[in-house]
């Protein structure tokens, strides 16, 4: 038999020549949609981290004094706070720029 004319993955099926197309994709190279964000402390951090550390750094009775939010000065705990921080975007930039705002107070420090 000659070698055929036609690339492998050629067929043919009923005297007309047509062709499997597969397309390969290619691999996210950012896993689940992120973007690289190089300067951007947030980055990578989960909503828990931050509160969590906010409520080490500062305590709930300041923390509650610092964002007026009754999931931090009524009853808190981390648990409670995500509930409410999850469906509250207002309140959510409050918390993770008073989580900025405790990152310079750091680095300040350390200086």
């Amino acid at each position: 038999m000659a070698p055929s004319k036609h690339p492998p993955n050629h067929h043919c099926c009923c005297n007309s020549w047509f062709i499997i197309y597969s397309p390969v994709k290619e691999p996210d190279p950012t896993p689940a949609g992120l973007t690289h964000q190089p300067g951007n402390p947030l980055h990578g951090l989960t909503l828990e981290a931050i509160v969590t550390a906010l409520a080490a750094h500062y305590g709930w009775p300041e923390l509650g004094q610092r964002i007026a939010l009754r999931c931090f000065t009524s009853d808190p705990s981390v648990p409670s706070s995500l509930k409410f921080l999850r469906k509250t975007p207002w309140a959510r930039e409050k918390v993770e720029g008073l989580y900025l705002f405790m990152l310079r107070e750091k680095r300040r420090q350390a200086i």
